[in-house]
């Protein structure tokens, strides 16, 4: 989610500015001090500059804030640092890869309280509550409607019509290897058609399927919405997207919920923090219903909090399948490598 979000690349430099007080500014880091919390996160972290002089004010600690790559480059530094760790806590390790990071031992056991609504998005398995739900969206195809109106052609609806000659060449989606969403996607190809998502992936490379590294490349290079010159009119991006296609009290794009597989970033106190105070006060604060209502804006996911409003694009925009594809955090930290081999070879012959 953010992890799983790079809407606008230049977002990050929101960070630079937003009160941080030694956010980029390494040399400050000279060790371990009190009244400061370290925060290791994914490089799309973003919350507004008063919501972070308010945590900072009410804790009485500086956040310091490493951004870490995406989510699974997140993941791997955290594990790779577990003796020791890169701060007092993490946010941004998501569902596809929690599992790895707590059989690895980087996490500390922290019970927060949680917010209406955020008992839905534990973790599976996470019987010592090392992982705090904080915030959630889907990965989902979407479809260009404007496009399909112009070529009088019904958009697809469903995965089984992505392999419909119908679509050949239309379709667009980040890679499993090298994105978030890529291998959210993977995943959802395996919640759905079981031992036989090889198959499906060979007939959707037959297709005419388009794979690009990333999410940004997907939507704002390919796909015929995302602002540039793209010639694909459906692409794999979020449940949250529509929202920003809006014009004229319309959005030109739809999410095929159908298609979607349920994303939740957590936060969590690092085994061994200098500041496991100022890790568990900071992921209090995430749970805030102020946190909470900033996310949609400033991070493009859902809240955790059910009883937080939406902004009025995401509440009619928006929508949020009921039955999104899942797979055991257990199942993904078994198999990941080796899905990951299979698809590599299916996807490059």
């Amino acid at each position: 989610m953010r992890s799983i979000h790079a809407w606008v690349p230049a977002i990050a430099l929101v960070l630079v500015t937003a009160g941080c007080s030694a956010v980029g500014n390494e040399s400050a880091d000279s060790g371990p001090r009190s009244d400061r919390v370290v925060l290791v996160t994914h490089d799309s972290f973003v919350l507004p500059k008063p919501l972070i002089r308010k945590f900072e004010q009410q804790s009485g600690y500086d956040l310091v804030v490493r951004g870490s790559g995406d989510a699974g480059a997140l993941t791997n530094k955290l594990v790779l640092t577990k003796d020791d760790p890169l701060g007092d806590v993490s946010f941004g390790v998501d569902n596809t890869f929690a599992s790895r990071a707590l059989d690895a031992g980087v996490f500390a056991p922290y019970d927060a309280t949680l917010p209406d609504g955020a008992e839905q998005y534990a973790l599976p398995g996470d019987d010592d509550h090392e992982l705090t739900p904080v915030d959630t969206g889907d990965v989902c195809v979407n479809v260009d409607d404007t496009w399909f109106a112009d070529h009088h052609l019904a958009p697809p609806t469903s995965l089984d019509d992505l392999v419909d000659p119908a679509y050949r060449g239309l379709f667009v989606t980040p890679g499993a290897t090298t994105s978030s969403p890529g291998m959210a996607f993977l995943l959802t190809t395996i919640a759905a058609y079981g031992d036989r998502w090889p198959d499906w992936w060979t007939r959707l490379m037959a297709n005419g399927a388009k794979l690009d590294d990333g999410w940004s490349q997907a939507y704002e290079v390919d796909f015929t919405q995302g602002g540039g010159k793209g010639d694909r009119p459906i692409v794999l991006s979020y449940d949250s997207s529509p929202a920003f296609t809006v014009s004229g009290g319309k959005t030109s794009t739809s999410a095929l919920l159908d298609t979607c597989f349920r994303q939740v970033e957590y936060a969590g106190v690092l085994a061994g923090a200098a500041n496991p105070k100022g890790a568990q006060a900071l992921i209090d604060f995430l749970l805030t219903p102020e946190v909470q209502a900033a996310l949609p804006e400033s991070m493009y996911v859902f809240p955790v909090d059910s009883s937080v409003s939406l902004p009025q694009d995401w509440a009619t925009f928006a929508q949020q399948p009921s039955d999104p594809y899942a797979v055991d955090p257990a199942a993904i930290s078994e198999h990941r490598d080796e899905w990951l081999r299979e698809w590599s070879d299916v996807t490059s012959r």
